[in-house]
């Protein structure tokens, strides 16, 4: 199964843009899932993301590197 770009980015694989290469293949692709499953992220995550900011969304990633 291809790893999603929250499993790519905590590795340390891509760099956070990415996620806007991403939200593009996604909305290219016949992927019944959300963006969000598409992409890896929790409630949490989309919601910050949605409401917030990528911003946001890089500080809760980001966090998570770290454990």
């Amino acid at each position: 199964m291809e790893r999603k770009f929250k499993e790519l980015y905590l590795a340390g694989e891509i760099e956070f843009e990415e996620i806007d290469e991403y939200s593009y293949q996604w909305g290219m692709s016949d992927e019944e899932c959300t963006l969000a499953q598409y992409l890896g992220l929790n409630a949490e995550e989309e919601d910050a993301w949605v409401s917030d900011s990528e911003e946001a969304l890089r500080e809760l990633l980001d966090k998570q590197k770290f454990v």
